[in-house]
């Protein structure tokens, strides 16, 4: 057979080395390798027109794409700590009823001149909280409770904005994959539903009750029912931006370590709901009920713990029973800790996880001290609000340790 010889130029997919390969091959009678070129010619000519990138070509979600995601996720549940900080000093300071209307737009200017604060001040004075608390309170003051409001009410508007605007630009870029947009669509409607669950809340303590002799507050019901829609979120931005972000461990699926995983997310349940029973402790003001600790008085178990009938409602509506489960769960999320440090002492663990674990016992610890301290001083506000706070921090330490023992995805 004959043999083929070509010019010693690589054969890439351009019109030049296919006409020199065509020149070469009238000479050598190859007519089956002369078509294949040719029809190979073609088909580079059409890929290399079809190639040009399309301006409206959608991004495909890779992991530059997730790492933005992922830190506006994290962006985002940062907004709502800050939210949640926010509201609980508005909670502190009885500041949470001074705004009497809710407008989405309207309200985001506040009084500006002397007649409008005087026509707000008007509005206020008409609703129980005035007239049963607050007969005496001057202008000036009202405007310190207002503005606390409007600023709690404000912050909300721009966590909505910090959700809604991304998720549209992320959208159109092409950033989300398919679970991902149900994520977001979800936590988008969640911070809508958050807004009018507070506008709920509000309306509560806004209502004439001349059966009650109770100060005006909100109910507690509505208050837990905010405060936990709002730690929902929180968690579930946290929870999403953090698995994005942080590579999941190759770890052996032993059977110590399912074990370890389980009592992490047993904990991580007990410091939810620990935080939780926070709402009903701030509704119902229990914190002022006994200042003294560990005993209740002069008693483990005070006399009133189960006055109300039936038994059930003392759960949520006796303040001594509200108090005396908040310490119980307390206790209980500092022991259940301690027992997931030393359980993690006896693994072997990637470093991470061994930080996060030691970082949310040490919380722990403080959060309890910090407890304690508010109960006894009677309550002060600056160092009730570090304690609120000091729960949404210990409750985002144990969603790290969460996420650090999490599986790889398949």
């Amino acid at each position: 057979q004959e043999r083929l010889k070509f010019p010693q130029v690589p054969l890439h997919h351009n019109r030049k080395t296919i006409s020199l390969a065509l020149r070469c091959l009238q000479y050598q009678r190859c007519p089956h390798l002369r078509r294949w070129i040719v029809k190979r010619g073609q088909s580079t000519i059409t890929t290399e027109v079809g190639a040009s990138p399309s301006p409206s070509a959608a991004t495909v979600p890779n992991i530059a794409t997730n790492r933005i995601v992922g830190r506006w996720l994290l962006g985002c549940s940062g907004l709502v700590a800050g939210a949640i900080v926010l509201g609980g000093v508005t909670r502190l300071t009885e500041s949470g009823l001074s705004m009497v209307d809710w407008h989405l737009v309207r309200e985001m200017k506040p009084p500006q001149s002397q007649a409008e604060w005087e026509a707000e001040f008007s509005k206020y004075q008409q609703f129980p909280e005035f007239k049963i608390m607050n007969h005496d309170m001057t202008l000036p003051e009202f405007k310190f409770i207002f503005y606390m409001e409007w600023g709690h009410r404000m912050w909300g508007r721009l966590v909505g904005l910090a959700y809604i605007l991304p998720t549209i630009y992320f959208w159109r870029k092409g950033y989300f994959t398919r679970s991902m947009k149900g994520k977001v669509l979800g936590l988008c409607g969640f911070v809508f539903f958050q807004g009018l669950l507070g506008w709920y809340m509000v309306k509560s303590g806004l209502e004439e009750k001349p059966e009650s002799y109770d100060v005006p507050r909100v109910s507690q019901y509505r208050l837990c029912a905010h405060l936990g829609s709002a730690l929902l979120l929180y968690c579930a931005s946290l929870w999403t931006g953090l698995t994005m972000l942080i590579p999941a461990h190759k770890m052996a699926e032993t059977k110590r370590l399912m074990q370890l995983k389980r009592f992490a997310k047993g904990t991580g349940g007990l410091v939810f709901l620990t935080a939780l029973s926070g709402a009903f402790v701030a509704g119902l003001d229990a914190g002022l009920v006994y200042n003294s600790y560990p005993k209740m008085g002069d008693r483990w178990i005070p006399d009133d713990l189960l006055a109300f009938s039936p038994k059930l409602k003392n759960f949520f509506e006796n303040p001594t029973t509200v108090q005396f489960d908040h310490r119980i769960l307390g206790i209980s999320s500092l022991t259940a800790i301690t027992g997931l440090y030393l359980f993690s002492r006896r693994m072997v663990l990637p470093r991470r996880a061994k930080i996060a674990i030691s970082l949310l016992t040490a919380m722990a610890y403080g959060q309890v001290a910090l407890g304690i301290s508010t109960l006894l001083l009677y309550v002060p506000t600056p160092l009730a609000a570090i304690h609120q706070s000091g729960s949404v921090a210990l409750l985002s330490l144990a969603i790290w340790v969460l996420a650090e023992l999490r599986k790889i995805p398949k």
